[in-house]
Order: C-alpha cells, then structure tokens, then sequence
C-alpha cells in the first residue's frame, strides 16, 4: 500500500509540475503581448496586409472562438489560417481571385468553392476577399480589385463619424459595426459583426504591411497530395476531430 501511495503522490507531484509550467508559459505570454496595437508606419501604397487575429462567433447550435493569421496580396490573392489554443494548425483558406480552397491538413482532404461560399462556411455570413481587404483597411474602393469587385463594393453602404472614418456598413442582411480603431487611424481593431443566422466579433491582434512573401504562401501542393471532398464530408470530418 506504501507503494501505491508513493507513486500516486509522485505522479500527483509530476502533475503538478506540469500544470505549473504550463501557467507560468501563459503568463509570460499574457505580460509579453503588447497591451494596445500599435500601427506600423504607412507604405505609400500597400501591397500586402498580413497580421493576426480573434474570431468569436454566436449561432443558434451555440458558439465558437478561434485565433488565426491573414494574408492578403493586392489585388487578388489571399490566405487565412485557423489556430487551436496551443497553435497547431487546424484549417486553412487559400484565395486566388475568384477561385478558392478550404484545406484540413490533419486529415489531407480539401474543399473546392468560390470565395463567398468558403468563407460563409467559416463566418457563418459570405464576404469575398475584397470586402474583407477593404474592412481591414478601412477604405471601401475597389478601382485597383477590376469591375466585379468595384460592382460588389457598391453594394454597401456606410456611416462614418466625425473624422470621416468608416464605423459602420451594411448589404442586405449583414452589418458590421467598428467598435475600436488602432491607435487614431482608419485602421479596425474591433469590429462587431450581424447577421440573420449569426454574430460575430472580430479583434485584429497585429497587422503588418508589404512584408516579404513566403515563397509557399499561396501554393497548391494539396491538389496532389489531398483528397478533394464535399462540404459535407469537410463537416464531418471537423465535427469527429472534435
């Protein structure tokens, strides 16, 4: 009985140990994190936009939290990465103009749609890349995108405030409010998102801009490695690994 006593208080001592380091990486982590986002300086034109951030998302079959990071290369192509609390990978979202893919590496299957259904299955309300480069910049103008997406763009409309800022935008059923601008900037930090089916709240945690690209950013190696699947099965698979 010794015995098991001893190595029950061991293993309890272990665990202890454990939990301890793991709370104390978490506040370093915490006190390491810049409390305000500070706006790096302004390129006479951007190019690219890159950064991380945090998603809540409220449905009816409840509601959700995820961190993930973002690129998008002007005018056409874009990345978003999904991440679970200790920053493994969980999905991502590859966009090249129209054309985009949602990808579950850890089960090598993706999925093929356009833009607006991709991202819809992730937000739970459609937005195309333009929109979203255009909410994260804060200027809705779509000159540069081509004429679809200056087409698209035009069916918004805004409110600003005093500064001439942007601060709310709706197009049909779905609205967003910008509750918080980076420092005195047109730049959203946090923006609260409406819809019929759901709601949503959005806070940029780092943005940069025109920063070297990564080679592999937008490459496609899952068209041979990965098996291509329905959404429904995506779904599945999601719901299971769940």
């Amino acid at each position: 009985m010794k015995g098991h006593s001893g190595n029950r208080i061991h293993c309890f001592k272990q665990w202890t140990a454990f939990y301890g380091l793991v709370f104390l990486a978490v506040g370093i982590c915490i006190s390491c994190w810049p409390s305000r986002l500070s706006l790096p300086p302004l390129p006479p034109r951007i190019e690219s936009i890159e950064g991380y951030g945090s998603l809540k998302i409220k449905e009816d079959q409840g509601s959700s939290k995820i961190k993930f990071s973002f690129l998008f290369f002007l005018p056409h192509q874009g990345r978003i990465e999904s991440f679970d609390f200790i920053g493994r990978s969980l999905y991502y979202i590859l966009i090249d103009k129209e054309e985009s893919f949602f990808v579950l590496p850890s089960k090598k299957v993706y999925w093929q749609g356009n833009v607006e259904k991709v991202i819809s299955r992730s937000l739970g309300f459609s937005l195309n890349q333009y929109e979203m480069i255009c909410l994260l910049r804060g200027e809705w103008k779509g000159t540069e995108f081509g004429l679809e997406a200056e087409k698209s763009l035009k069916k918004w409309s805004f409110i600003k405030d005093e500064k001439g800022r942007i601060v709310e935008g709706q197009r049909e059923d779905l609205r967003f409010k910008i509750k918080e601008f980076i420092e005195n900037s047109q730049f959203a930090r946090l923006v609260l998102f409406y819809h019929p089916w759901s709601e949503g709240q959005l806070k940029i945690l780092k943005i940069n801009f025109n920063q070297p690209l990564k080679p592999a950013a937008f490459s496609r190696p899952f068209l041979e490695k990965y098996k291509l699947k329905t959404w429904a099965e995506i779904e599945k698979l999601i719901n299971n690994e769940n």
